[in-house]
């Protein structure tokens, strides 16, 4: 293998380009007319700190890397050493198999089998598709063993305005709860509470400069046009990463660090919140056989 993320797929719509890997199936690039709306990074590179990367089949972290299944302890392998948790699922570091790929789209799948900590079989499929000003991108997840089980996804991209510094973006979120950041914590978040008359009310607009977040929201206000929108903006221009109902968290995280930018911002589409598995909080349940598909976007506004 040539680089960490594999082979690197380009998918084209007029002015609109986007950069997919094989590794992990995530997002490396996105721009329009040239000007870039995603925090991209080397081909050769890994990841930083998750970006674009895929998180199934849960998002955020589980507590312990240890959870309950069927009255059964499950040991995760431990992937956040530091805290000793186990974080963003099970995929982001595997090679995904080329399904389909057109000038415009392309199309990715996984077999994730019964392993320790994980212990039913499950197939999912990426799809991420470009219009003009847009990309789409959806999820299917089908059980395939013989007992269900809950699951969930996210998403972990970092998004810009072109050369618009990070802090001079507004950020605006549809979200009437939250659990705030507490770093000192093994699962570093605070119980969730209502966001009116806190900080972390985010309906009208904030600028990001004003802000420090690694913060999960929920209590995600649908629109007229039965989607979530979390919205970055900068004078005329905006990001709009909306977001299907069954998608009903997202993480903020505001990076000092990002490799290549410094201060950062990325906003994480997820169907669950951090430790899901123990709390049982918004998972995809699952019966032998059935499946599961959910979309999200970002929405360019010039």
């Amino acid at each position: 293998m040539a680089n960490p993320t594999g082979q690197q797929f380009e998918i084209v719509r007029g002015s609109a380009r986007a950069v997919v890997t094989e590794v992990g199936a995530g997002l490396r690039a996105f721009s329009i007319n040239g000007v870039p709306y995603l925090e991209t990074f080397d081909a050769d590179a890994k990841p930083p700190k998750g970006a674009g990367q895929v998180l199934l089949p849960w998002p955020n972290r589980t507590k312990g890397a240890q959870w309950v299944y069927q009255g059964r302890k499950q040991q995760l392998e431990v992937t956040e050493p530091a805290r000793g948790n186990a974080i963003h699922g099970l995929t982001r570091h595997r090679e995904w198999t080329l399904v389909e790929h057109a000038e415009s789209s392309i199309t990715f799948e996984i077999e994730i089998p019964a392993r320790q900590g994980w212990p039913v079989p499950l197939h999912a499929r990426i799809t991420y598709v470009l219009a003009p000003r847009e990309l789409t991108v959806t999820h299917e997840i089908r059980n395939e063993g013989e007992s269900a089980i809950g699951v969930g996804v996210g998403t972990h991209p970092y998004f810009r305005i072109g050369d618009v510094p990070t802090d001079d973006l507004t950020l605006t979120l549809p979200a009437t709860r939250v659990r705030a950041q507490d770093p000192d914590e093994q699962m570093p978040y605070r119980p969730e509470q209502d966001v009116a008359g806190t900080e972390y009310d985010f309906r009208a607009g904030t600028l990001v400069g004003q802000v420090d977040l690694d913060t999960a929201f929920g209590g995600l206000t649908l629109s007229d046009d039965g989607l979530h929108h979390h919205v970055l903006s900068h004078g005329g221009q905006s990001v709009d990463v909306w977001t299907g109902p069954d998608f009903k968290w997202v993480q903020v995280f505001t990076p000092q660090d990002l490799v290549g930018r410094g201060r950062a911002i990325a906003i994480e589409p997820m169907t669950c919140p951090a430790d899901a598995l123990n709390s049982g909080t918004d998972l995809i349940a699952l019966e032998p056989g059935t499946s599961w598909s959910g979309s999200w976007g970002i929405r360019v506004h010039l």
